[in-house]
């Protein structure tokens, strides 16, 4: 199966679901002589990756997939000995070596003619990049989602980009920039994409369901555009996994995907935990056999975690949304008291590598809150 997210991607940067004066910024760093370091940050979904890899392509030319190394740092910090593996990415040969990721040179940055280029992956500039009298880019180093790095990461990145930035260059993305050190910061340009309007998802759905010849319904379109909230890779997938189901018309499918991704799970969660009903257990019938089946605010963790593939910084968003929304109707003090417990909870989520243990704290800080406040009956 074809990624539409991959196949419908954009190929120049005057085709970027941003404001024009955002498709200008990639540009200009992109065919610069000497490109700078660039930290590109947004919410979910807004297009990230979509322009670095525009930039790569620009930048490094023809050849750019041989010459682009990518590291997720939200997966990395989930992992045993995140620091080690940090390094051996940044430094392939050993800590000891001098022989560094950034520091290595490509034949095709001295002769950008040694790679054809296809037809199906043209400059996004419309030409191909001439640095003459500069020192060639080799390289770019993408750490996607580098505000979860964390505080000892960061310096060394730091150092690693002052030492060894010559011959390539880093890009950085990141959903919270603020969680950077300033000193990546300040060795970065720093361009941030912002929501994209729901007029230019529903003309990119168009556009797509033209090219695949879908014959879809328009109140389809505006329903994915309304579940998506400015996130164009979700309605994209959206709009993918309706077309592999033949539901491109039928509008109850996708009120059935707006029940699961918008804040009616979130909310129900919420309640359960005010109530004091965290943990519990039901028997059912399965398969002519009992068994028990988690329920209550913990249960419905689980089902958004593993039925609606959902991460934890996903949860917390559409709590926060929940929590300010005011689709939760709730006393100032205790609406205050759940935000707090979000708060500390976000926090401990970047520490930590098992998501599920904070947000199951996060329910049981609710129910003490909803206990003070009269809400846990019994």
């Amino acid at each position: 199966m074809v990624n539409w997210l991959l196949k419908h991607a954009p190929k120049r940067f005057d085709e970027l679901a941003a404001p024009e004066l955002i498709q200008e910024s990639f540009l200009r760093a992109s065919v610069s002589g000497d490109p700078p370091h660039l930290l590109i940050s947004g919410s979910a979904g807004v297009g990230k990756t979509a322009a670095w890899r525009l930039v790569a392509r620009q930048v490094l030319g023809p050849g750019w997939r041989a010459t682009h190394h990518v590291i997720q740092a939200r997966d990395l910090a989930r992992q045993a000995g995140a620091m080690s593996k940090f390094e051996e990415f940044l430094r392939p040969e050993g800590s000891n070596s001098s022989d560094t990721l950034a520091g290595r040179l490509s034949l095709d940055a001295f002769d950008r003619m040694m790679i054809p280029a296809a037809a199906s992956d043209p400059p996004p500039a419309g030409e191909e990049s001439i640095f003459e009298g500069q020192a060639p880019i080799s390289r770019l180093i993408i750490i996607e989602d580098a505000d979860h790095l964390g505080p000892t990461r960061q310096p060394y990145l730091r150092r690693v980009m002052e030492v060894e930035g010559v011959a390539s260059r880093f890009i950085l993305t990141a959903r919270s920039p603020s969680r950077l050190i300033d000193a990546l910061r300040s060795r970065t340009s720093a361009i941030r994409i912002p929501t994209i309007s729901n007029e230019m998802i529903e003309q990119r759905l168009g556009d797509i369901s033209k090219s695949e010849q879908l014959d879809t319904n328009s109140g389809v379109i505006g329903d994915i555009v309304h579940i998506s909230t400015g996130n164009i890779r979700k309605a994209i997938f959206t709009l993918q996994l309706l077309s592999l189901r033949n539901l491109v018309n039928d509008r109850s499918s996708v009120h059935r995907i707006v029940s699961a991704a918008t804040m009616q799970q979130g909310r129900q969660m919420l309640e359960l935990a005010l109530r004091g009903r965290v943990v519990e257990w039901r028997w059912e019938d399965h398969h002519g056999r009992r068994r028990r089946r988690l329920v209550g605010a913990l249960g419905e963790v689980d089902s958004m975690m593993l039925d609606h593939a959902l991460d934890a910084a996903d949860i917390i968003h559409q709590l926060h949304r929940i929590l300010t929304s005011g689709r939760l109707p709730l006393p100032d003090s205790l609406r205050t008291a759940v935000i707090d417990a979000l708060a500390r909870c976000d926090t401990r989520l970047n520490r930590s590598m098992r998501p599920r243990i904070q947000l199951e704290r996060f329910l049981h800080e609710v129910a003490a809150a909803g206990a003070k406040h009269g809400l846990v009956m019994g």
